[in-house]
């Protein structure tokens, strides 16, 4: 069901523009996956509940950005701890520069008007 008929307050979408810095390219994939889910998966897991995340190579059609992670919280106090936990690993400024943070509630200005959300299109 979706959140706007269920009553509850609609997620939080964050689009996190990165782009990776010399010392993670410097290190080799087999210490990137290391380094990954051994200095940021557990701060994440262990500081936030209610986010997910899924992420999308653009490094080969933008030069502005290499990645854009595109995370969901259940609510801004979700998404608040997730940017807290990120902070407090490497993947900040470290591996990652933050290029830019956009973060948005999907469809709300039909929530804001009650109208149908025409701007979601399946064809």
């Amino acid at each position: 069901m979706p959140a706007e008929e269920s009553g509850t307050t609609p997620p939080v979408t964050a689009f996190m523009l990165v782009k990776t810095t010399p010392e993670w390219l410097a290190l080799t994939v087999e210490e990137r996956v290391a380094a990954f889910t051994t200095q940021v998966l557990p701060v994440i897991k262990a500081k936030t509940t209610g986010v997910r995340s899924r992420f999308y190579d653009t490094e080969f059609y933008s030069a502005r950005v290499t990645d854009v992670w595109v995370w969901e919280a259940e609510d801004h106090h979700a998404y608040q701890l997730l940017i807290d936990a990120l902070r407090e690993t490497p993947f900040w400024d470290r591996y990652f520069e933050v290029v830019d943070l956009l973060v948005g509630t999907e469809n709300g200005y039909a929530r804001t008007y009650g109208v149908e959300a025409i701007t979601t299109i399946a064809t």
